[in-house]
Parts: C-alpha cells; structure tokens; sequence
C-alpha cells in the first residue's frame, strides 16, 4: 500500500519503520498546506490535517483512506469523500484529555484571580485578594456532550459541580446531571455559572454565541472555548465584554488562526489566550499514532 504522510504529525524514525514493517511504502510531505508537486494518484492512503484545503481530491485517484490528524471534519469534505466511498477517519478520543484538563484549568484561573497574583509576584509585591470564589456548587454547562464535553463533564464534575449539557442528541453520560436540548439553549444558559464549548464547528453552529445567545449569560458567567473559533461572534463578545458581561472568557480558537497581533481580543479585560494549544500534551504522540497505526493496518483496501 501506498502511503502519503504529512507534517501534520511529528513522526519519529520508529513510527516510520513501524508503518514501514505493516507494508506501507512511504512518502512524506512537510508542508501540506500548500499544492503538491508530486503524483497524488498513486497513494492508497493518506494522513493529515488541511491536505484538502489546497488539494483536490480528484488528484487521488486511488484514494480508500483518510486518516486525520484532527478531531475535527471541517477541513475535509467529507460529503464527497462518501460519494467516492473514501474512507474517513479522525483522531477520536485522542485530544479528550487535556483539552478537558485545559477547560477546568482556566476556569479556575478565572475563579482563583491568577493572573491578578501573576501580576503581583512580577512586581514582588504581598497582595491578597479577597474576591476569589469556588466552582463547588456551581453550574457547569457542557455544550456538545461528545467525547471531549463528556470528559470536560467527569472533571468538573469532581469539583461538587452540577453539570448541565447542551447537545442535539442526549448522551445520557453519566456525568451529566441535566439535561437540555439545542432548542432548550437558553434555557440552559440563564442556569450556568460556566459554559464550556465543546462543540463542532458546522453551519448550525457558526457563530452560536452571538449578541442574543450572550444576553441569556449570567452577568457573571465565565464562558469557555475549545471548540472551533467560528463557533463565537467575537465582535459581539467583545461588545459584551465592554458592557460589563461575562467575568471571565479563556479562548483557546478563533475565527481567523493565527491571531492577528491587531485583533482586539489580545487586549480586552477578562479574556484569556492561548494559540489553539489546549490538545497538547506529553502523551498526545503516542495516542495519537497508535490511533493511526491501528486505523490504517486494520483497514480493508480490498473492498474499496
């Protein structure tokens, strides 16, 4: 089997030669974000991220499997990847846990003044703040109850929360204490203390929490994004933010990547930043290739 690799995952010589041993002849791409210069019919399979952002699909002609290296679909077309009968993976349960831990981590730098302590040892000044608060007793919304929301859930969860989820289907996770439909939305929301995205990013989902959504938050609300940045209006978040909504916003995703230096969220009082890095973790690499190694030696090429 002919197999394209790309440099969206960091390969070690080992993992090669473990792909290798499973019978795959091997060709690798750096930079999959721009158009290849090489003979795409050839490859049985493929793994990567935005391959298909600057490829057609009808260059692979061959093509049975796709492997992704994101959880996500909304970098391929996956509608004409069924029409051709491509097989499509993703990276399912790879990412759940420390995106999860990242969720609950800045929900308490929000709720323990963190950054205000930062800011006080950088300066070595004995400062206490006496308006710190605890997430025991309070309500956590999860909206998308999948395999991320679920293991944001158990966490929260864990801290004597009451974890309400937000989905188009129930789960019925045992984790969740209540539950809400998307229709039943702001319902929810006028219940939550903490609202954590964990949803996929889709035409129904762009731009959900918007001006009306965001005027259902509690004054108070901290709002949490591990989703897809589109999933949020940021000129209407920030428009909140500016009229004293929300004590607290951690956004990991945004509507353009990377984050333009100009980008006035950069600034805004009560929000937290990271550059899409919440998936990272010291065992991401070896879930994640087991993932890989697993989908692509299991796979039927003969039916295809």
């Amino acid at each position: 089997m002919k197999l394209l690799l790309t440099g969206a995952f960091n390969y070690s010589q080992q993992q090669k030669a473990a792909l290798k041993n499973s019978g795959f002849e091997i060709t690798f791409v750096q930079n999959e974000l721009e158009k290849l210069s090489i003979d795409c019919s050839r490859f049985d399979a493929v793994v990567c991220n935005g391959l298909f952002l600057h490829n057609n699909v009808e260059d692979f002609k061959n093509l049975k499997a796709v492997q992704l290296t994101s959880a996500g679909y909304d970098r391929v077309p996956v509608s004409l990847f069924a029409q051709k009968g491509i097989a499509l993976f993703n990276a399912k349960g790879v990412y759940n846990i420390p995106m999860a831990e990242w969720a609950v981590l800045k929900t308490l730098e929000i709720y323990k003044s963190s950054h205000f302590f930062f800011k006080k040892q950088e300066a070595s000044k004995w400062e206490k703040n006496r308006n710190l608060r605890e997430l025991y007793g309070k309500s956590v919304l999860i909206i998308g109850v999948g395999n991320i929301g679920q293991e944001c859930a158990k966490r929260f969860k864990a801290f004597g929360t009451k974890v309400l989820g937000a989905d188009i289907f129930d789960s019925k996770s045992p984790f969740v204490d209540e539950f809400f439909y998307m229709d039943s939305l702001n319902t929810a929301l006028r219940l939550s203390d903490v609202v954590v995205l964990c949803l996929p990013f889709t035409e129904k989902t762009h731009h959900l929490i918007n001006s009306e959504t965001l005027a259902h938050f509690k004054d108070d609300a901290v709002l949490i994004n591990i989703s897809r940045g589109k999933v949020i209006n940021e000129i209407d978040l920030l428009k909140a933010l500016h009229d004293g909504k929300l004590s607290g916003v951690a956004l990991d995703v945004f509507e353009e990547e990377p984050l333009s230096s100009e980008n006035p969220l950069w600034q805004a009082e009560r929000v937290l930043i990271t550059p899409h890095n919440s998936f990272v973790s010291d065992a991401v690499n070896d879930r994640l290739f087991a993932l890989i190694h697993k989908n692509l030696t299991e796979f039927d090429y003969g039916k295809n």
